[in-house]
Order: C-alpha cells, then structure tokens, then sequence
C-alpha cells in the first residue's frame, strides 16, 4: 500500500473526505497511477491532481474508480462527490472530460506517493489490450468458419436426415455460449441500536464516546450512528439508525445546530457533539 502526502490544509472537510476515500479505493485496487489512467482514460497528471487535493475528480472519474475497485453500488462515494463540490469552490476547479491520447511524459506520480514503485510494463496496458481482442475476435471468427462449414459438408452428405444434420449444428455450436453470470450478494449493514445512558451529565448512546471526532455527509459507521440517536433523543429526527450520514441526517444535524445558536454547517463537530450530549 502505497504512503500518501499529507492533504492542503485549506482543504474543505468534506473535499478531504472525498479524496481520502478514492486514495483508500486506489490502493484496493493494486494500480498504479499510469494503469489507473489507462483503465479510466483520464491522463496520469489529472489523477495526480484528484488524488493530491489540489483538483476535484469529475463525477465519472469517481464513478469509475469505484467500479475498478470493486464498488458495484457507488451511491454513496458519489454524493459525497456532489457535497464536496459545492465546497470545493468556482467551476473552474473541475477537470475537463477525459483525454483521448495518454501523455508520452515518463512516469508520473512522485509529488503524490512518496513511496512504492509502479509497473514498468503499465504504459503497454492499452495496446496489450487492444491486442489481445483483435486476437479474440479472430479466433471466433475462425471457430464459427470452421463450423458452417462442417455443415455444408454433413448437408450435402446426409440430404435426407434433416434432424441428425440439425442435431450436429448444434451440438458444434453450443460450446461458443457463454455461462451465466452469478448474481453478486449485496452488501449489508451492521445493525445499530441506541442504548442511551446519562454518566457525569453527558449522554451516551453506546456506540462511540467521542466528543472531537467531526462527521460529515457521506460518512459511515459508529459515530454516525451515534450521532443519530443522540439527534433522536433531541428531538431531531435522523430517520433510520443505520450508521449512514445520509439527506435525513443532514437535515436533523442542521435543525439542532439552528437551534442550538451553532454555526449551521451540518457537520457534527466538538461544539455539536457538546449540545448532542449536554
């Protein structure tokens, strides 16, 4: 795994989230930039600049990453993307769609990753790809040749058996049919649950003590989900505890935080969670 420089603290947080969750799908993946670029068709610079901070990713390079890494439902990476780009700043900051060229410059990635080598044999990985599909395109084309023409040989020798000569075309043909694809399982979520418990004047839901750790939209686990009983008990609706950081969690962060007399921001930071437990 590949050790990353630290993020621009000007950073906007939930822009720092967004690029900390494509570094962590980056390193599941095993690419390398100059392989990611080629697998994306965006240029080995950009991802530089999405991965360092310094430029936010369009929607389809997120969407497509996710995809290589293994994510089949990317819903929530991509509305985080869209919470962090009303952060991030003007429009210009957005990369322009992909190019069609890849850039000829020698390997990128050394003011990203401080650390681990990449392929040397990744600038090939298109061509080889290419390759390899013209190859098999032509062996299916030889494969489905050979076929027909069996046929025309067993129709001219057996005129009078139509259904033996029916029952050869396809026992030839049915090894081209490819098997069906197994479903994958979707994935779950842990159950939460809301044991609230008042020590020392401040409330507890028991599933994280934080008071500093800052939560944002898009975020996942057990400071969220604590988060949302503790909003419940306020009398700010989350909806469901899931642990999920979703629209209805936003809202309800928000309204306690107007409430409250807080900077309205709908993160849950230390002046927020200090309200959530008072």
């Amino acid at each position: 795994m590949s050790r990353w420089k630290k993020l621009p603290a000007q950073l906007d947080p939930c822009a720092r989230q967004l690029v900390i969750r494509l570094r962590r799908l980056k390193d599941h993946s095993g690419l390398s930039i100059r392989q990611l670029a080629a697998r994306t068709g965006y240029s080995p610079k950009s991802w530089e600049r999405y991965l360092g901070g310094r430029t936010l990713p369009p929607r389809e390079a997120v969407e497509a990453l996710a995809r290589i890494a293994g994510d089949d439902d990317p819903t929530r990476l991509l509305a985080l993307h869209e919470v962090a780009a009303e952060g991030w700043g003007s429009p210009q900051h957005r990369e322009p769609a992909p190019e069609s060229e890849p850039e000829p410059e020698s390997e990128p990635g050394m003011d990203v990753l401080s650390a681990g080598a990449e392929n040397p044999a990744a600038p090939h990985g298109r061509s080889l790809l290419i390759a390899l599909v013209a190859g098999a395109v032509t062996l299916v084309l030889a494969v489905s040749s050979a076929v027909l023409i069996t046929v025309r040989i067993m129709n001219d020798n057996n005129d009078g058996d139509h259904d033996n000569k029916s029952g050869s075309a396809t026992a030839a043909t049915a090894p081209l049919a490819a098997p069906p694809a197994s479903p994958s399982p979707a994935p779950t979520q842990p159950p939460y649950t809301c044991r609230l418990k008042r020590v020392d004047g401040l409330w507890y839901a028991g599933n994280s003590r934080t008071r500093e750790d800052t939560v944002v939209y898009g975020n996942v686990g057990v400071e969220v989900a604590e988060a949302q009983c503790l909003l419940r008990r306020a009398g700010f609706s989350p909806g469901g505890i899931d642990g999920e950081f979703g629209p209805l969690t936003l809202g309800a962060v928000k309204a306690l935080q107007k409430h409250a007399g807080l900077h309205v921001d709908g993160m849950v930071g230390p002046h927020t969670w200090k309200v959530l437990r008072g």
